[in-house]
């Protein structure tokens, strides 16, 4: 076997025979890899993918409750309000003297210096 200085003189006198020097001709492709990355890339993507699509139909299911929440408590609002305003009705129509003296009549009152008269009728006239 010729020595190494030999051989690297050889190669270079090859590669400058004939054309420009071009480069080797590849007959494989790259190595194939043992671990398979490709797949488990995929396999963390989908997941990821899993995740986030099941947080943004989480936040929907939640943002629908409260939106449904608000409505009832809207509905619920608007029926105290009326109820409000019917009491203050009641409240004004009260307070006026000649409800207070009616209602205080029919329950059998009366004024001071009046006279009362007690109207019964016979059970056999």
């Amino acid at each position: 076997m010729p020595p190494a200085s030999q051989r690297s003189t050889a190669r270079n006198a090859r590669s400058t025979q004939g054309s420009a020097a071009r480069p080797r001709a590849v007959t494989r492709g790259l190595p194939k890899s043992k671990v398979g990355w490709d797949r488990k890339f995929r396999a963390v993507m989908v997941v990821v993918f899993a995740l986030t699509g099941w947080i943004a139909v989480k936040a929907g299911l939640a943002m629908y409750s409260a939106h449904q929440q608000a409505a009832q408590e809207s509905s619920l609002v608007n029926s105290l309000r009326q109820q409000n305003q019917q009491l203050e009705g009641q409240k004004a129509a009260l307070s006026q003297p000649g409800t207070i003296m009616n209602d205080a009549r029919q329950l059998g009152m009366v004024r001071l210096g009046e006279r009362a008269y007690a109207v019964t009728s016979r059970a056999g006239s």
